[in-house]
């Protein structure tokens, strides 16, 4: 009888250590393959939705061990939406976690380019997060919304700064735009603030003077300079006469030259019929151009003008006189083209 019970002992306990191994190996041995792929399981779908994208995925092992976790995580009653990045190595457990848990792995939102409007912000925002074209705009253009962030619908593009932001695929349209006002407070910290009060101006009139900089000149050595220029105007009252604003006020970026008719346009934006500055960013600046407006160089320069070696350069002059002589090289110039 001893014996007999010693053999159904050792029975039992090679079954229980088999059993054991088994679920250890069905919970905690790698189960995904190739190369790091990411799953997307948009609001409303399901497991099956899941188990569907998995299997095209072709980066599990085994799904029959994956379902079988997945069960005794009870993963069929709580799956949330996201982005989920599926890498080599990872196990069952993990995986129906991951899934359960709605650990989700973020987007880099890259803002860059010469963004004129909501409408193309929208569709570069759209393309990186789960909301449609659509929601974006109706968020970006929500007067409630912009207004309970201290904004106005020509102002409030000044929050957008070019830059990279880590933001979840699943993030709603409004709550994106809150977390570019965050950043907005964070990059405007009490340095900058102090620096743009003692040159007298506002966070947005900065942005404003930065997004028509960045559309004169490409040459980053260039920007303090024309930023001179226009504060310098300013503060004399002189109109600011920028060609960007007027082609801003037209709606119509290929503008090559501006002409009189051009300078007909009765808009807030058309800087040659309105003095000051216009009630917002023409086009989203880069935290560098900002920057460069907050530390513009100090100089006596009221005019600027683009240089006859047409490589996108510019002559400065303190006198109409000597810009009207740059002037009439730089059309002597065009004209030989």
């Amino acid at each position: 009888m001893k014996k007999l019970l010693l053999i159904l002992v050792s029975i039992f306990l090679v079954i229980a250590i088999a059993i054991a191994y088994v679920g250890y190996r069905a919970f905690f041995a790698s189960n995904t393959q190739g190369e790091t792929t990411y799953i997307f399981i948009h609001s409303g779908e399901g497991y099956d939705s899941l188990i569907e994208s998995l299997e095209k995925s072709g980066s599990i092992l085994d799904m029959r061990s994956f379902k079988l976790v997945a069960s005794a995580e009870k993963l069929e009653e709580s799956i949330k939406p996201g982005r989920y990045k599926i890498s080599p190595g990872m196990n069952n457990r993990l995986l129906a976690r991951t899934f359960k848990l709605g650990w989700q792995t973020p987007v880099n939102l890259t803002i860059s380019g010469n963004i004129r409007d909501m409408e193309k912000l929208a569709s570069i925002v759209s393309s990186k997060i789960a909301s449609d074209s659509l929601s974006v705009v109706r968020a970006l253009t929500d007067e409630t919304l912009i207004d309970s962030l201290g904004f106005n619908s020509y102002s409030f593009p000044s929050i957008f700064l070019l830059n990279t932001y880590e933001v979840y695929w699943t993030i709603s349209s409004a709550d994106l735009v809150k977390r570019f006002k965050k950043e907005f407070d964070t990059f405007w910290d009490q340095k900058r603030l102090q620096r743009a009060e003692e040159i007298g101006l506002t966070p947005v009139e900065v942005s404003t003077i930065a997004s028509i900089v960045a559309e004169e000149s490409n040459i980053k050595a260039e920007h303090p300079v024309i930023a001179g220029v226009y504060i310098n105007r300013l503060k004399i009252g002189m109109l600011l006469q920028a060609d960007p604003t007027v082609k801003f006020a037209h709606k119509d970026p290929s503008i090559r030259r501006i002409l009189y008719r051009h300078l007909e346009i009765d808009s807030p934006y058309n800087t040659y019929m309105y003095a000051g500055l216009p009630p917002g960013p023409i086009v989203l600046p880069s935290p560098e151009v900002i920057d460069s407006v907050l530390h513009y160089t100090e100089h006596k320069y009221l005019y600027f003008c683009a240089k006859a070696t047409l490589d996108g350069s510019h002559n400065f002059a303190v006198t109409l006189e000597e810009h009207n002589r740059n002037a009439q090289q730089y059309q002597r110039a065009i004209g030989r083209l």
